[in-house]
């Protein structure tokens, strides 16, 4: 086994499941605070209202923002310092440094410009930093169950989301906000400790550190026309999607007076880890189309947005939320396996950073956009309705990436799991033709590619039982005809085999 050389993903063992857990609290604590911040956004613009600053809803909303969308900005950046200095090591910074911004942030709230830099860019660097390590780190220890585990994973931010708004809003009332943004620093430790558990599997067990990259960008990815399309896709259905979480309380306070809009989020953060483990379950079907079903949580989400502000009730509007936290779950655990199913394991951790990158900047613009236009118009129907076309939109041109091919084999490069039956059958073609590739001699273990037809099905048993039983004179002609078969059969297989490996 050479240095290079991964070890297969184990599927299971203490070691695995531990993974599985750290990455479910990396998740959990990163989301579920970032998730949360509607709650931190009532308080604020309150602050900001009293001390006559204008735009107080865009500019409170921006903080927020600039945390999600300083979280995905930097995720290319996570991508190559994942592949240059570890997994590990780079979830520990991101650790640290989310930490460190969020303890900054509880000296410095009375001035918004000062949390736009140490909750918004600080605590938003470190959160990207140690978010996309935790979903790279799957695909080392995971592949049969790849989906169910990355459901699992993400509905560590629903777990969190649903508990997040009343430990914050306990905090915020009977300590004050530097109070609790301090305490909710002290979470960050948990990103750090996880982090000691994430150590790849290797050969020789380690991150080959030593080993040399003639560029820090994988290139292989951008050949690669389906994740291309996926790529610029996913972001542009994204603009309005983060404009509920950071509305959704003062949404409620408008439109429902006497309503709690934090049960709303709880009721996201339930539906949404339901829909990571629904979804992440259906996904590993070897049948089902992961970007099919991508789509439709996409045209779904978009949808319900659309409709939370026609709502004639609560109870219709906590169906709408309802819904969509499950599809939201669908979209989100679907990223990781995606990723792997387009670009392979080599490619993933790259992929899954440029991407989380491209949706930064419209997760940023979304919601200070809609603070902006109700700050003009003192009405949520027409930012929440224009927050729902951008996911509609996406919906349809996903098909895109559906029914469009490859120029490289990276999009197939993960799905051998999920075609066993086609592996096994041009196995036993290949070792028919005696392991002859392109006209040369091969070891008979070798397999063709995943995807050659099987044009010749071994017929030796069968040809015995019917050859014996003819009469002597037929058996000669017989025998002269499956000659001639099989020397059909072997041209045809070794030019097949010619044109899949070329």
């Amino acid at each position: 086994m050479s240095e290079t050389e991964k070890v297969p993903p184990p599927d299971g063992g203490v070691r695995a499941w531990s993974v599985m857990v750290a990455s479910f609290l990396c998740n959990g604590v990163i989301f579920g605070l970032i998730n949360s911040y509607s709650v931190v956004y009532v308080e604020l613009q309150r602050r900001l209202t009293e001390a006559g600053v204008e735009d107080a809803s865009s500019k409170a909303s921006l903080v927020g923002s600039l945390t999600i969308g300083t979280t995905f900005f930097l995720s290319p950046v996570a991508g190559i310092l994942t592949d240059k200095i570890g997994i590990r090591v780079t979830t520990f910074i991101g650790g640290l440094m989310a930490a460190l911004g969020l303890f900054a942030a509880s000296f410095s709230y009375e001035k918004v410009t000062s949390l736009y830099l140490t909750y918004g860019v600080l605590f938003g660097v470190g959160s990207s930093l140690a978010y996309t390590p935790s979903l790279v780190i799957l695909g080392h220890y995971f592949q049969r169950y790849m989906g169910v585990v990355n459901g699992f994973v993400t509905a560590g931010s629903s777990t969190f989301t649903m508990l997040m708004p009343y430990l914050i809003d306990a905090l915020l009332t009977n300590f004050g906000l530097g109070v609790c943004l301090r305490c909710l620093s002290l979470f960050m430790c948990f990103i750090m400790l996880s982090s000691l558990l994430f150590k790849p599997i290797t050969a020789d067990d380690t991150q080959l550190k030593k080993k040399e990259f003639k560029s820090l960008i994988n290139k292989s990815i951008w050949m690669n026309r389906r994740y291309v399309y996926w790529a610029v896709i996913i972001p542009m259905a994204l603009l309005g999607y983060f404009v509920p979480y950071v509305h959704m309380v003062k949404f409620v306070e408008d439109y429902f007076p006497g309503h709690d809009g934090k049960n709303l989020v709880f009721c996201i953060g339930v539906t949404s880890g339901l829909g990571r483990l629904i979804f992440g379950k259906i996904a590993d079907y070897p049948r089902i189309n992961r970007v099919y079903l991508q789509q439709l949580s996409f045209f779904l989400i978009g949808s319900v947005t659309m409709l939370m502000v026609v709502c004639p009730s609560f109870s219709l509007l906590v169906v709408c939320v309802l819904t969509m936290g499950l599809f939201d779950g669908c979209f989100i655990s679907l990223l990781g396996p995606i990723a792997f199913d387009l670009c392979g394991h080599d490619g993933a951790g790259q992929a899954i950073g440029f991407l989380l990158g491209f949706c930064s900047f419209p997760l940023t613009i979304g919601p200070p956009i809609a603070g902006l236009i109700y700050d003009h118009t003192k009405s949520y129907s027409i930012p929440f309705f224009l927050a729902g076309i951008p996911p509609i939109l996406g919906a349809a041109l996903l098909f895109m990436v559906s029914c469009s091919t490859s120029r490289n084999g990276n999009d197939t490069a993960t799905t051998s799991a999920r075609h066993d039956d086609d592996t096994a059958t041009s196995q036993l073609i290949h070792q028919q033709n005696g392991g002859l590739t392109n006209g040369k001699k091969t070891s008979s273990t070798a397999s063709l590619p995943l995807f050659v037809p099987a044009y010749s099905i071994p017929l030796s048993a069968s040809y015995n039982v019917c050859h014996n039983s003819l009469p002597k004179h037929f058996q000669v002609f017989n025998r002269a005809a499956y000659s001639v078969n099989s020397e059909c059969q072997l041209l045809c297989d070794e030019r097949m085999a010619a044109r899949y490996t070329d």
